[in-house]
């Protein structure tokens, strides 16, 4: 059986199986469309999928994925590509959403970029690398770290630094400011560990990560 084979065979596993079984929700929720409390901006690593780790339902997330899960700085000019802003923007302003979850990971490839070539910059200095030199200031501050005395942990503390970097972005969107003073929104730092299956949420107050649940 092919990749594709795989996924058509699963597919009829999910249309006879969860989908029969809630066929009257999904329905639903495609009548009436979607009406979820949380964002989560997550990364595009296969391993990472937000809704698997949380158990969550159809129409419980609104996901926005990208390279490192990264939120970039507002800009008001609206004439090039903002994929993620627009993402951003909608749940936000059309979808009113309670809360954005910045959701990191370890062993994230985009993260590792950073250290694969001189400045910053991916290999090749293409996407990827005009894309990450959004958080080089994280990959910066691990470089004059001296309690980071290997790669991989200085790979490690970066990829729970740019989260931080994210939620200053988030503040800086001025509909996403707006509904955090009034109380309307909450955003969060998560971190998922990957081998050992762990959530850990940033203490900004602390600057440092905690496990989410024992």
């Amino acid at each position: 059986m092919n990749a594709i084979e795989k996924l058509i065979k699963g597919h009829v596993d999910f249309r006879d199986g969860f989908y029969h079984e809630n066929q009257e929700y999904l329905q639903e929720l495609g009548r009436i469309g979607q009406s979820p409390k949380i964002a989560v901006i997550s990364c595009c690593d296969s391993r990472v999928d937000p809704a698997f780790i949380t158990t969550s339902k159809p129409g419980d997330l609104f996901v926005i994925r990208n390279v490192a899960n990264l939120v970039p700085p507002y800009v008001e000019k609206t004439s090039s590509w903002h994929g993620t802003s627009a993402a951003l923007q909608f749940a936000v302003c059309n979808l009113k959403v309670e809360h954005i979850i910045v959701l990191g990971h370890a062993n994230c490839g985009g993260i590792r970029s950073l250290f694969s070539a001189e400045g910053g910059t991916a290999e090749g200095n293409g996407f990827i690398g005009a894309w990450m030199r959004m958080v080089d200031k994280a990959r910066k501050q691990v470089l004059t770290d001296p309690s980071l005395t290997t790669q991989e942990a200085r790979i490690s503390a970066c990829e729970q630094r740019s989260i931080q970097i994210s939620l200053d972005n988030l503040r800086g969107y001025p509909w996403i400011k707006d509904r955090i003073s009034q109380g309307q929104l909450e955003i969060h730092g998560w971190f998922y560990t990957l081998i050992s299956g762990k959530l850990l949420k940033l203490d900004e107050t602390e600057s440092r990560f905690h496990e989410l649940c024992d």
